[in-house]
């Protein structure tokens, strides 16, 4: 079996044969905003955004069928190699006896690949990274001489520049060409369009892309090419990508100083200096030479190295580098930065040390490639930070920006593992909120920066209140800041009103903030942010008295109900969350004893619980409240004591639980226990009885898991929510448990499925019944709702049901064969357990919580320590122990968790408890240990501390 090998603690793994998965890519980025991405072939693409891509943009479908990429020629002895395998021989050889072995050894945001042709005796190892810093990405390129003949090679890599707009993949492709001005550097080209193509208005081009590259001769003196081949239809000829007249032609004719078609030496060219002459303010783009015959065609940088001469033994380096820069000073730094081969592999360094230190939880265990697994799952939250959702080969949906539930998911990480500038991260995320409740659902790059929709679509996802309530008490817990709640911010304005049923023009605004009656722009704290979410949801029901789904939740693809579709799953949300606020206004950490809101707020607070039964009563409300919202507000506040509001949502999150309860679960019918069919007495009267919650209402008004006749259906997000915000009771919780791994539980699909098989297409309730079943939101196994399911069981005290699942999609990630994934989790499980949209998924943000909060136990309390291990008896080593490195409260700590009687889960109770050596008080049998937030701002800030917890 082929699987991948973890090198060391930091993630670095290598994978042999990598290139026969058609699927498999990796990322590469920089904090600046490069964002590339490449295959075991190099294939692959890279922008900054949707409207500056480096290298055309691909789809999965075509990132390998594409040969128009990244491509480093070789002429060896006159024979013509790809470095990188992506050559028409080299690819019909690919699934025979003759192809050439090929390993890719990786860590984060680097990637190195070695291939060896044995016929021609040459061996090639290209290492490919983003500097952190800057917005190129560079490939070295070693070529070493494997054979025990001396050999000649000509190096030529080729890449061509596509830069542009993605939308001009199909939209005037050619017409945008013929805005390129093309521009012969020392060491490459730069491709410098004059406008940005748009009929709506053209704009001035803002953007350069270059491609440039050198060989490191002796004494590290860089080697500059000697000619270059800068248009496309030039290089590729009568040939094809994969096999280009251009290096078929200098195969042929033996002769490496023939200058074919628009073949341009390079150097001293029309008394143009070479870089090494010019002082630094001359390194700008118009002080290179335009090659006219170059610009307004399609561009590529192939470059052209002189022959090299190899013994057996020796090998030539050389550094190639494409890249996006806006101004002549970032051209200028790139080209210092990358001038010498030292400066190039101290980059290198610099980038591998810089993205270790971003993931600093690291997990130890019995297990060491669930700790390897485990450093690729809490990198994939930085991955999202960057790619958003847009910007990888199955991320093909979208322009870019994070959604509103991504960023406050992907802060659930940051939290644990970077928690510094995450205040003011949730404080400016709050800045997305409506004053009707509703939010913007993209985030631009910039503080405060909001759309209504990446597609210009106004739509009300009914879970978008859910989120940054979440976020924002992991947070207080984490810190104990809990004053954070007062801080003050403004609101997101456009021309949406109703909670995006009606538009108020008047509305729109530069600034997109909410104005008060004196035309000041009105702000709220946070708490009464988090209330407006909350509470305008709670008064949004449909005919069942259930919040609506609106355009859908969290499974977006429940798209099709937004008449009278309702959304059992997340009312156990939003109940969960009026219940938490209020244990968080009662707990005695909060300042004040009054809030003030604006005053329009104070009819949703109205609390009587004949009115919650009454659906118009509630409707009445909501709509009262949303006339009086829909233009500026008043700017008046009301005071509300604290206990009185605590008391109001209690009574709120209470009810919805009492109604899910009384109207929500199904029973079902009694089935034999099958465990051991041949004791018949046992199938005879140990029935086991099945019971699970009605997640949905469909837009025919129906119970969604009973609205196909004769069809036993379940899906899972119903169960997460009824067990994970205490609606499900311990014996339901046993029922649902029973019945999931009954209808949902596939441990060759990755574990427990999101649904089990409608068998129809419900035109009723969204295009996820469109999808076939087990692809995606239609029954796969879908990572995210599958670890959240077994957060809810950790939470509950079910430690193995719940380690049941993560273990499952652990096992099937990391069981190549059959994921074809790298080190991670995917999205969810498609056909045959293929793992499909890889790195960009809230699931790993989720698993990372999970295993460091509930698996291993470590959690704040307002700010104190609290350590309350689920880990079962199998996941220790052999001597009984775990350990976990993590910081809290920007202390680095060692927690190491030793069980040396080797009990199970509920077994054992916390014994002893030690904080740098020193013990802390227990109570008799206790099953978790508080460490007080003056002991943890005790400790040094510069060593990692050890905790020492031992079981009994």
């Amino acid at each position: 079996m082929n699987k991948v090998k973890f090198l060391d603690k930091n993630g670095a793994f290598e994978l042999e044969d990598a290139d026969l998965c058609n699927n498999l890519y990796f990322p590469l980025a920089s904090e600046r905003g490069l964002k590339s991405c490449v295959t075991p072939l190099l294939s692959g693409d890279s922008k900054i955004d949707q409207n500056h891509f480096l290298l055309e943009p691909m789809s999965i479908e075509n990132l390998n069928n594409n040969r128009l990429t990244r491509n480093f020629w070789c002429l060896v002895n006159g024979a013509p190699w790809s470095a990188n395998g992506s050559s028409a021989s080299q690819n019909v050889d690919r699934l025979t006896d003759d192809r050439e072995p090929c390993k890719v050894t990786a860590g984060f945001m680097w990637h190195k690949v070695e291939r060896e042709n044995k016929k021609l005796g040459i061996k090639s190892e290209i290492t490919s990274f983003v500097p952190y810093d800057q917005n190129v990405e560079v490939h070295i390129v070693k070529l070493s001489n494997a054979g025990d003949k001396d050999m000649d090679i000509t190096f030529i890599p080729a890449i061509p520049v596509y830069g542009r707009s993605a939308d001009n993949l199909r939209d005037h492709r050619h017409v945008t060409s013929l805005l390129g001005r093309t521009y012969i550097t020392d060491k490459g080209i730069i491709d410098a369009p004059t406008l940005s193509f748009d009929e709506r208005g053209h704009n001035l081009a803002d953007s350069r892309y270059f491609v440039e590259g050198y060989g490191i001769g002796s004494k590290e003196i860089a080697e500059n090419p000697v000619k270059v081949v800068p248009v496309l239809d030039d290089f590729i000829g009568d040939g094809t990508p994969d096999w280009p007249e251009y290096v078929i032609r200098k195969s042929a004719s033996g002769d490496d100083d023939h200058q074919y078609i628009n073949d341009i030496p390079l150097g001293d060219r029309d008394g143009n200096k070479t870089i090494s002459d010019k002082k630094d303010e001359e390194v700008a783009v118009h002080n290179f030479p335009e090659c006219k015959d170059a610009s307004g065609q399609e561009i590529i940088g192939a470059i052209s190295f002189e022959k090299t001469h190899l013994k057996p033994g020796e090998d030539k380096t050389y550094i190639v580098y494409a890249g996006i820069c806006k101004e002549d000073d970032e051209f200028r730094k790139i080209k210092e930065d990358l001038a010498t081969p030292s400066k190039v592999y101290e980059s290198l360094e610099r980038t591998r040390s810089y993205w270790i230190s971003k993931v600093n939880i690291k997990i130890t265990t019995g297990d060491a490639y669930f700790d390897g697994f485990m450093r690729w799952v809490a990198f994939q939250p930085e991955l999202r930070r960057i790619f958003g959702c847009s910007f990888l080969p199955h991320h093909d949906y979208g322009k870019g920006g994070r959604g509103w539930r991504d960023l406050w998911q992907d802060c659930l990480a940051l939290l644990l593992m970077d928690p510094s500038g995450v205040r003011q991260m949730l404080l400016g995320n709050y800045q997305g909120v409506r004053i009707d409740g509703t939010n913007a659902t993209i985030i631009g790059d910039g503080p405060g920066e909001f759309k209504a929709d990446r597609n210009s679509i106004t739509r009300v996802w009914m879970d978008h209140g859910v989120w940054p309530f979440i976020t924002t008490r992991l947070y207080i817990d984490q810190t104990g800041d809990i004053e954070f709640l007062n801080e003050k911010c403004g609101y997101f304005c456009d021309k949406q009103i109703f909670r995006g049923r009606k538009v108020n023009p008047g509305l729109i605004r530069d600034d997109n903030s909410l104005r008060q009656a004196n035309g000041d722009k009105y702000t709220g704290s946070v708490l009464e942010h988090i209330l407006l979410q909350n509470l305008s949801s709670f008064w949004e029901v449909g005919e069942h008295n259930i919040i609506k789904i609106r355009d859908a939740d969290w499974n977006d693809a429940l798209d099709m109900a937004g008449d009278r579709g309702e959304s059992v799953a997340f009312a156990n949300a939003y109940a969960g969350n009026l219940i938490h606020l209020a244990d968080m206004l009662e707990s005695g950490k909060f300042p004040d004893d009054k809030v003030y809101v604006f005053e329009e707020l104070g009819d949703l607070l109205i609390d009587d619980e004949t009115i919650y039964e009454d659906i118009k009563s509630k409707e009445n409300i909501l709509e009262g409240f949303l006339s009086k919202v829909s233009g500026d507000i008043t700017g008046n506040t009301i005071g509300i004591d604290i206990k009185s509001l605590s008391s109001n949502l209690r009574h709120k999150g209470m009810w919805i639980i009492n109604h899910i309860r009384h109207n929500e679960w199904i029973e079902d019918h009694t089935e034999p226990n099958t465990a051991n069919p041949d004791d018949k007495k046992q199938c005879d009267h140990n029935e086991e009885k099945l019971g699970w919650y009605n997640s949905y209402y469909d837009n025919s008004g129906r119970a969604l898991d009973l609205s196909v006749p004769g069809h036993k259906n379940m899906m899972l997000t119903g169960q997460v929510f009824s067990i994970m915000n205490g609606t499900a009771t311990d014996d339901q919780i046993e029922k649902i448990c029973k019945s999931a791994d009954k209808l949902l539980f596939d441990k060759d699909a990755g574990g427990y499925r999101l649904n089990t098989d409608f068998g129809i297409v419900k035109t009723d309730m969204g295009r996820m019944f469109g999808f076939a079943f087990g692809e995606k939101e239609n029954g796969a196994v879908f990572s995210h709702m599958a670890v959240m399911y077994a957060s809810a069981l950790y939470q509950r005290g079910y430690a193995r049901q719940g380690y049941k699942s993560l273990k499952a999609l652990y096992e099937l990630s990391s069981d190549y064969d059959t994921s074809k994934i790298y080190p991670g989790i995917p999205e969810y499980f498609g056909r045959h357990g293929k793992g499909l949209y890889g790195y960009l998924t809230g699931a790993a943000s989720w698993y990372l919580m999970t295993a460091t909060m509930n698996m291993f136990g470590i959690k704040g309390e307002y700010g104190n320590l609290v350590i309350e291990p689920g880990l079962l008896q199998e996941q220790f080593d052999q001597n009984g122990r775990c350990q976990i490195e993590l910081e809290y409260a920007f202390r680095p700590l060692r927690i190491e968790i030793i069980n040396p009687a080797h009990l199970d889960h509920g077994q054992y109770h916390i014994k002893e408890c030690k904080v740098a050596g020193k013990n802390v008080k227990l109570e008799n049998g206790a099953v978790k240990a508080v460490i007080g937030k003056n002991v943890i701002d005790a400790l040094d800030l510069n060593v990692r501390n050890t905790i020492e917890v031992v079981l009994g």
